[in-house]
């Protein structure tokens, strides 16, 4: 049993891919060392748990990147992130089909802190654009290959 059967469904966006699977993990893995690498002092203003990201992050079982640990990994299929701050516990996963990368997200907002923080995050549509805009970095990164 996935730790996703305890948390909610929030939303679930996802982005075109037309290159091989394992250059798209690639193409995930550095976009979220870079992109996530960056929101450290963040994760630890919220007191995220984790609030530091593994260095040289490659996506295995148990690294980090600010604020999310890698719960589950399957190369070139499914890379399940994983954390908590004050206000949530909270649940991103990345599925890989034939031709399209999805991100799936589960979250549960407890108290009345936990709510507000979901109506600033979630209700603004803040979470959609970071979200939306971490699947268009990787159709970018995997469509540059070297």
């Amino acid at each position: 049993m996935h730790d996703l059967d305890q948390l909610p469904f929030i939303d679930e966006h996802s982005q075109p891919m037309n290159v091989p699977a394992d250059v798209v993990w690639t193409a995930l893995v550095s976009v979220l060392r870079r992109q996530m690498g960056r929101s450290g002092r963040l994760a630890r203003m919220l007191g995220c748990d984790p609030a530091d990201g593994t260095p040289g992050f490659t996506g295995r079982s148990g690294e980090a990147v600010p604020g999310f640990r890698v719960a589950e990994s399957e190369f070139g299929r499914r890379l399940a992130l994983r954390g908590r701050h004050r206000f949530s516990r909270y649940a991103l996963t990345f599925v890989l089909d034939a031709d399209r990368l999805s991100a799936q997200t589960h979250a549960v907002f407890p108290g009345a802190l936990g709510r507000l923080y979901r109506a600033l995050v979630i209700g603004t549509g803040g979470h959609r654009m970071v979200t939306r805009r971490l699947l268009r970095l990787v159709g970018r990164a995997a469509s540059v290959r070297p």
